[in-house]
């Protein structure tokens, strides 16, 4: 993927990963536009020279609209990159977590169709351009104190493969980010293993740069989650894991 002279839209770019690619896809001499829910964030954008739209992937008419907005603005888009997302624990003995296990699916899941859905016609109807989805790591090797955030993304990776199918031909593509742990919102305290911000997006850039774009970007830290089923390693990875439910209130020890 060519990653100048692009016109790229990061819905849920206002922070973390989304933030960080927004601004690498600009320093390599695109023209990015940023969508999310955070009227200081948007602001805060609007000043480094991005484009900016208020949209929450939540609501269909709010992505409707973002759509008419970013198309009016940037009718040469061409790439479409779905980052909204929400990490959130459960303790599935507690009929309570049904709520946190709706707001994932409907943000991770439903959230991600939903842009997907608004802005297929227009890259189909100009014959080439690019969806990046967003799964993550724990899509292929749970992580079990967030079950939901764990099943909302094997579900996107599952959508993308049909997706990238289905758009075969029409010149539109269909690449998949998958992050492993990286060190944003606090997550560096929590995990001293996840991965520097600077480091992932430089190596998920070199990635995407290439010819062919690979469909899944993978950096070197995620490759243990994707490939832990075919190496044998899975079920002890995932028995080690659990070690984490005692983060659960009423789980510890």
């Amino acid at each position: 993927m060519d990653l100048s002279h692009r016109t790229v839209l990061v819905v849920g770019g206002t922070s973390g990963i989304g933030r960080e690619l927004a601004r690498r896809f600009a320093a390599a001499g695109s023209t990015v536009a940023v969508g999310g829910r955070s009227p200081g964030a948007l602001a805060e954008l609007a000043e480094e020279g991005f484009g900016t739209f208020e949209v929450d992937v939540t609501d269909g008419s709010s992505v409707a609209a973002a759509r008419d907005a970013v198309l009016d603005r940037y009718p040469g888009l061409d790439t479409v990159v779905t980052m909204s997302g929400v990490m959130l624990m459960e303790d599935l003995r507690d009929p309570a977590h049904f709520e946190a296990a709706r707001t994932t699916i409907e943000t991770n899941l439903l959230g991600t169709i939903r842009v997907i859905d608004a802005f297929t016609p227009h890259l189909v109807g100009r014959g080439a351009g690019t969806f990046v989805t967003v799964t993550s790591g724990i899509a292929f090797l749970p992580f079990p104190p967030m079950p939901s955030y764990a099943a909302s993304k094997a579900a996107v990776h599952a959508y993308s493969e049909a997706l990238r199918a289905q758009l075969a031909g029409t010149g539109v593509g269909v690449v998949e980010l998958v992050p492993p742990a990286v060190a944003t919102a606090g997550q560096e305290k929590v995990n001293p293993h996840a991965l520097p911000l600077d480091a992932f997006a430089a190596e998920v850039m070199e990635l995407l740069s290439a010819d062919p774009t690979p469909d899944e970007i993978l950096v070197k830290g995620v490759l243990t989650h994707r490939w832990a089923e075919r190496e044998g390693t899975y079920d002890d990875l995932v028995a080690q894991r659990s070690r984490a439910l005692a983060m659960l209130p009423g789980r510890e020890g």
